[in-house]
């Protein structure tokens, strides 16, 4: 996808020009959390589907934060969407802090996220794969199998910050 650029005589007239870097192109940050599920020596991973970048690559369940939505109702809500897992919500683990470039995005535009990394307890449900979600497959994996897949940069991170 090519970059999203916005006229920036327009943006700088409506105060807006923050949001443009130097190259023309849209910049803004992505506020998501993420659950660290950890049980019996397995991690819960979930593979993003095709319909955007990074398709067919693991990630952790969580996702973005709906404006004003609290962190922790947003990764139980998120957990929920792409596992048909209930869990409790313990520690933060960490934040991290990354940068995609528009060619790495689906909207073209320069993003930095930030994710939010907690720590999950499985209280219920019945694991299942989300349909026409943003993942397709939900699965527990044994912390041995994890570094043979395709994973996008939280799990490592995420790995190492949780002490696995």
């Amino acid at each position: 996808m090519s970059p999203s650029r916005i006229d920036p005589e327009l943006l700088s007239s409506a105060g807006l020009d923050r949001f443009v870097g130097h190259d023309g192109v849209v910049e803004r940050v992505r506020l998501a959390a993420y659950g660290w599920c950890e049980d019996g020596g397995r991690v819960l991973l979930c593979r993003i589907s095709d319909e955007g970048p990074a398709g067919g690559h693991w990630t952790l369940p969580g996702g973005g934060l709906d404006f004003g939505e609290d962190p922790v109702d947003g990764l139980l809500r998120e957990l929920d969407e792409e596992t048909g897992l209930a869990g409790d919500v313990g520690e933060l683990l960490g934040v991290r802090s990354a940068i995609l470039e528009p060619g790495e995005t689906a909207s073209g535009h320069r993003v930095q996220t930030v994710g939010l990394l907690y720590r999950v307890t499985i209280t219920g449900g019945t694991l299942r794969d989300e349909t026409g979600g943003s993942t397709d497959m939900a699965r527990w994996v044994p912390l041995a199998d994890v570094a043979a897949l395709s994973l996008v940069g939280l799990v490592p991170w995420a790995l190492e910050v949780a002490g696995a």
